[in-house]
């Protein structure tokens, strides 16, 4: 367990300026019982730079670095790890493993499938349980989806009931304003003939990266999967759809679905569902949410419980968020998950954590007008 420091702030280096990384700059700031001490940027030309400028343009008088050994140096209770890009899971886990050697505690929104250590590629978390071990340390992944509205969410909405029949967890959402042509027509396939088969279609691919969720809730109410299945569907646009990544042409993909489905005493009773479109006429006979994004959680059983959330955000602009519509919100979101568990992954036993066995990380100094 890593030394409390006197007065009990923890000091917090935040690793990368995207959108997740500049959110937690400035949250971190902006606490008395956090202290931010450090920045890691991979650009030269953000080295050296002011990162509350980088952040939201307000200086904080904390210069940004690429000098890892600076950063180990100033021997911070924390690192938000945010990085992002094509590598992120896998090109993580180097770091991972150095900060942790070192001593210093990490959480992080770049590897969502770790939401679930017991899930997690096993090489990757024998090499991370060795790391926390070395340095004393805890890692903990977190976010808006997964790590709260489909997985632990639900466990938390459980306390509410006598009996449970089934758990349907959905991500309703507008991606047309998500600008990464990799991820959208070749992992997702919007925008390619009916016929073109995407990254997700490949067998394992989708229970790869929600079948840890489906898990952490099974182990949450105490029953056991014993199969994972994976669906896909689409739907076609017709007419054309202008979209960050390019127009998409009418009689190609504009929407899908696609999640994880966990079998249960031979049914399908926990099932994690992503609607994705890139405009709301395409796939109407699927559900349509009232925002952009919309999480919705349905639990069957005495009684039955159906509850929407949508993270939205009055002004954007003064959280130093692009205005997104109800992205905003959920960017938001994503952040304080990690930001406002740092006390709590501080003061936890070493080793890689995950939120059905922490307490609620309920944050300090966030009740103000």
């Amino acid at each position: 367990m890593t030394e409390r420091r006197s007065g009990d702030v923890k000091r917090v280096v935040v690793w990368s300026t995207g959108g997740i990384g500049s959110l937690s700059i400035v949250a971190v700031n902006e606490r008395p019982d956090l202290e931010l001490v450090g920045v890691w940027v991979h650009s030269q030309e953000k080295v050296g730079r002011d990162s509350g400028e980088l952040a939201n343009g307000t200086p904080n008088g904390v210069a940004a670095t690429n000098d890892v050994d600076a950063l180990l140096a100033l021997e911070p209770d924390c690192v938000v790890y945010a990085a992002s890009g094509p590598d992120r899971d896998a090109g993580a886990i180097a770091d991972y493993e150095r900060i942790l050697s070192a001593g210093i505690n990490i959480v992080t929104t770049t590897s969502t499938t770790l939401i679930n250590p017991m899930a997690y590629v096993p090489a990757h978390r024998e090499r991370l349980e060795a790391a926390t071990k070395a340095g004393g340390t805890s890692i903990y992944a977190s976010g808006i989806e997964p790590g709260f509205l489909c997985d632990q969410l639900p466990i938390v909405l459980s306390t509410a009931s006598r009996s449970i029949s089934k758990v349907h967890c959905y991500e309703i959402a507008l991606y047309d304003d998500y600008g990464v042509e990799e991820i959208m027509v070749n992992a997702l396939g919007f925008g390619q003939p009916m016929d073109f088969e995407p990254w997700i279609m490949l067998p394992g691919a989708i229970a790869g990266e929600f079948g840890g969720q489906v898990r952490f809730i099974a182990d949450g109410l105490g029953v056991e999967v014993s199969e994972i299945r994976e669906h896909y569907d689409r739907r076609a646009t017709d007419q054309p759809i202008e979209t960050a990544f390019g127009t998409v042409e009418a009689g190609t993909c504009g929407a899908i679905r696609f999640g994880a489905i966990g079998v249960v005493d031979g049914r399908e009773a926990i099932v994690i569902d992503h609607i994705t479109r890139l405009a709301r006429h395409v796939g109407t006979d699927w559900p349509i949410g009232e925002e952009d994004l919309s999480y919705r959680i349905v639990i069957e059983g005495k009684p039955n419980l159906d509850v929407w959330i949508t993270p939205t955000l009055d002004d954007p602009a003064e959280a130093g968020i692009p205005d997104m519509g109800s992205g905003a919100g959920a960017l938001l979101a994503t952040a304080m998950r990690v930001v406002n568990a740092i006390p709590y992954v501080v003061d936890a036993e070493p080793g890689l954590l995950r939120s059905l066995e922490m307490p609620i990380t309920v944050p300090a100094n966030v009740f103000r007008a």
